[in-house]
């Protein structure tokens, strides 16, 4: 079935985003015939996605690469606008490499010999603030190696600067002090200069970096025949007649059959940051000309590959054995008690504690939310719960998560019944409040749904044996700082001692 959220259009060509869902900051890497794909998770765990695809528009995701986010005790709690920043993934010496910066950290390495892992534990290589949207170049011809990262002004008071090391082979070591590749403040009307991305090829060394910002910027190319420069730049792609606003910040990728291809992000509010396909060529001057003539596509035929199944990332969990699927993150490093490893004969369902908490009026402080990303536009969501608890107060439910967010689920009662609840925060509240009266749910179960249209309206409803019933208001899901809407599943419990019971979750479904 060809779902709305998958690109491929059957006939040999794709459309636009070829990811229709959060996956920021995307690089990419060609090994053989396999495409593999890596993006930003900030200080969700586990940490930097792992994609493949033959075909570059059809991915299946097939891991993480980070299974904490670290140091753990800074990421114990939700922290959305820290940790994993733009990553690079690069293949060198039969080995998977992905670098980041964490911007309050400094720039961090692992490494592979497969991307489905088990990857090494992270390498501090850079230590300080401000440093992020690191990568590596390993220059095949003279063995040397190369690291560029870019600055975040909120942690070091630079940016619109391109910073370059040389590095050893092992990736373990920068090799000097490091000096200012590009000062973009010297390039008349260029700002916000991030997100480069080091390559060689026909003789220079080559930086695609974005600048101008995320809702409105451009990407840009610079060429040195030296590693430290002086650079040339060009606007390699920009929106101009187009609705891709801010097509930036993304990966050039060569496939098996000598083709260039781009993929970068557009920033689209609550749905976060969406991946697109461009094709690629090189023109007369020896620059890269991208998309249709600098310009987004919306349609194109697709990159010549083997024939690969339609496909797209997972949505949908029956949770078999009580183990969800890899779509799946927690808000921050996980709690041990929020959750148990299945054993090898559970039942499936996937079982949340109703953990205790005196943030429990707030899901954007709870490290214990499993979410996901908005997998299209418009969609419906539905997932079966029961809730497992008489504890006053232990709730548990599906929700809609950003700055602000709005709930429906089961909550026990003063005297112990469950009752259906809907509840929301705004962005500036500092505890949820009702969105509309709560009614009986005696057997403590219900199915509950969210329809999704277009600007992220979601409309809430729950059938708890007498068939679905719309509750309250259209709710207007908004992003984090950096990261988009997130539909997430929990259980909690006010503070307390002793055990406060269970939720079951089953059935998890997006419908179009």
């Amino acid at each position: 079935m060809n779902r709305p959220w998958t690109a491929d259009l059957g006939n040999g060509t794709y459309r636009n985003p070829v990811l229709n869902a959060d996956w920021s900051d995307p690089d990419v890497v060609r090994v053989g015939a396999d495409h593999y794909l890596t993006a930003s998770s900030f200080g969700r765990a586990p940490g930097l996605p792992l994609l493949h695809s033959r075909d570059l528009v059809n991915w299946t995701l097939v891991g993480h690469a980070l299974d904490r986010v670290e140091p753990a005790a800074d990421f114990a709690r939700p922290r959305h606008d820290a940790g994993v920043w733009a990553p690079s993934l690069r293949h060198h010496a039969g080995r998977f490499w992905i670098f980041w910066g964490d911007p309050d950290h400094g720039v961090q390495q692992i490494n592979a010999e497969r991307a489905e892992g088990p990857w090494s534990a992270p390498h501090l290589l850079k230590p300080g603030r401000g440093f992020i949207d690191a990568c590596p170049l390993w220059d095949e011809e003279t063995g040397e190696a190369y690291l560029v990262h870019a600055w975040a002004k909120s942690r070091s008071g630079i940016k619109n600067r391109l910073t370059g090391h040389r590095m050893s082979a092992d990736g373990r070591t920068l090799l000097d002090e490091g000096r200012t590749l590009v000062d973009a403040d010297r390039i008349p009307g260029w700002f916000t200069l991030e997100g480069p991305k080091l390559h060689r090829h026909d003789g220079h060394f080559w930086i695609f970096a974005p600048a101008g910002g995320v809702e409105t910027g451009w990407q840009g190319a610079f060429r040195s025949r030296d590693f430290f420069g002086p650079y040339e730049e060009r606007v390699v792609l920009s929106q101009g007649r187009t609705g891709v606003n801010g097509p930036h910040q993304g990966g050039w990728v060569r496939t098996a059959a000598g083709e260039d291809w781009f993929l970068h992000f557009q920033a689209r509010g609550a749905y976060g940051r969406v991946v697109h396909l461009q094709p690629m060529r090189w023109d007369a001057e020896g620059w890269p000309v991208i998309g249709d003539a600098g310009e987004p596509v919306s349609t194109h035929r697709k990159p010549a590959a083997p024939e690969q199944p339609v496909a797209a990332p997972a949505v949908d969990d029956d949770f078999p054995g009580g183990a969800h699927g890899k779509q799946w993150q927690w808000t921050a490093n996980p709690c041990p008690e929020a959750w148990t490893e299945p054993s090898e004969h559970a039942a499936d369902g996937l079982r949340l504690t109703c953990v205790r908490t005196p943030d429990a009026h707030d899901l954007r402080l709870l490290p214990h939310v499993l979410v996901q990303r908005l997998p299209a536009e418009e969609f419906t969501v539905e997932v079966d719960l029961e809730l497992r608890s008489d504890e006053p107060g232990a709730k548990a439910g599906l929700t809609v998560l950003g700055d602000a967010f709005c709930w429906i689920g089961l909550e026990a009662g003063a005297d112990g019944v469950p009752r259906l609840v809907h509840r929301y925060a705004e962005g500036v509240a500092e505890r949820e409040r009702d969105a509309a009266e709560a009614r009986a749910s005696p057997e403590g179960r219900a199915r509950l749904r969210i329809e999704v249209t277009a600007g992220a309206r979601c409309r809430f409803f729950a059938d708890t044996g007498d068939g679905f019933r719309r509750s309250g208001q259209v709710f207007a899901a908004t992003p984090w700082r950096w990261v988009a809407a997130l539909l997430g599943l929990f259980a909690t419990a006010p503070a307390g001692t002793g055990p406060a019971g269970t939720a079951l979750f089953s059935t998890f479904r997006a419908t179009h």
